[in-house]
């Protein structure tokens, strides 16, 4: 642990001083400063030669400039000849993008994989990455951990019996399976055709909810569309006005409050892997994950296995 530097962005200040007091270390000192024109600057104002250096910070709104921070902060350390530098990310950005809906489109996450490795960056850590094909993309390691059994350990005895776990599009399938079998109960899916990039219409319903309580799961929560969606459609199937959200990534970009905002709807919990910017209400639980990433964290530096993480 002696040479171990931690270094916090500015995405995410709260996050990273919790991992640092979980590790029972101080945080890195660095300068960062914004110029009137836009541009960023990254100072390291302490060794990291020859050092084991982690650098948190979530690719969170503002995605771009969050993004080039981690870069900055990335090459500064490699610049100072660091001996490894592991950017832990508890949230990525751009990980939607992570294939071509038709001929002339970017694939982003792949884009940031190149990057990443192009900076200098030996290793990455990311909590429940949007997709696990993202893994592919990189050259260098990646470590995706999970903030399941953390949610799941909040929802343990507060969820009415028979609630179902409901997966709000295909694409949750996997997530949903996995809250299912830590909580004990069943899985409905939620089929949607995406309209736009900000919605999307249910058009299946596969399961049983009449009259059950359900739990709403998906990696994220961004502008909220999906998942009020998900609602309506399970209140029109009869479902009972007991219902749960949990998610991992809690962004609430635009008026994604007021769309959760359905009667029905007890609890809506996410992690601190992204900071709560909106005035919070009384519906909304945050789940702490400085510890699951600090104990990564203390695995990744004495060579342990992250096995009884997942």
């Amino acid at each position: 642990m002696d040479d171990l530097v931690l270094f916090a962005g500015t995405a995410n200040p709260d996050l990273a001083n919790r991992t640092a007091a979980s590790l029972g270390r101080p945080l890195g000192a660095c300068k960062i400063e914004r110029f009137p024109d836009g541009e960023l600057s990254v100072q390291l104002l302490e060794p990291v030669r020859r050092k084991d250096v982690f650098i948190i910070q979530p690719i969170s709104p503002p995605v771009n400039d969050h993004l080039v921070e981690l870069l900055m902060f990335a090459d500064a350390c490699r610049r100072a000849a660091a001996e490894r530098i592991t950017a832990v990310i508890p949230y990525m950005g751009y990980a939607r993008s992570d294939k071509r809906h038709g001929r002339r489109e970017p694939i982003a996450a792949s884009m940031l994989a190149d990057l990443f490795k192009t900076i200098g960056i030996d290793h990455v850590l990311a909590v429940d990455l949007h997709a696990a094909q993202i893994e592919g993309f990189f050259h260098i390691p990646v470590d995706n951990l999970t903030a399941v059994p953390t949610l799941c350990e909040e929802l343990r005895g507060k969820l009415a019996e028979g609630t179902v776990v409901v997966a709000p599009d295909a694409g949750a399938v996997h997530l949903a399976g996995e809250y299912a079998h830590r909580l004990n109960t069943s899985v409905v899916l939620l089929h949607k055709r995406r309209e736009s990039g900000t919605s999307a219409r249910v058009t299946h319903l596969l399961g049983e909810v009449r009259d059950r309580a359900c739990l709403i799961v998906d990696d994220m929560i961004s502008t909220g569309g999906t998942v009020a969606e998900a609602i309506e459609a399970l209140l029109r199937a009869g479902a009972r006005r007991d219902i749960t959200i949990a998610a991992t990534h809690g962004l609430f970009v635009q008026d994604a409050q007021r769309k959760l905002a359905i009667p029905g709807v007890h609890k809506v919990l996410v992690t601190d892997t992204v900071p709560i910017k909106q005035k919070a209400w009384a519906e909304l639980h945050v789940v702490l994950v400085a510890p699951l990433i600090a104990s990564a964290l203390n695995r990744l530096v004495s060579h342990e296995t992250f096995g009884d993480l997942y």
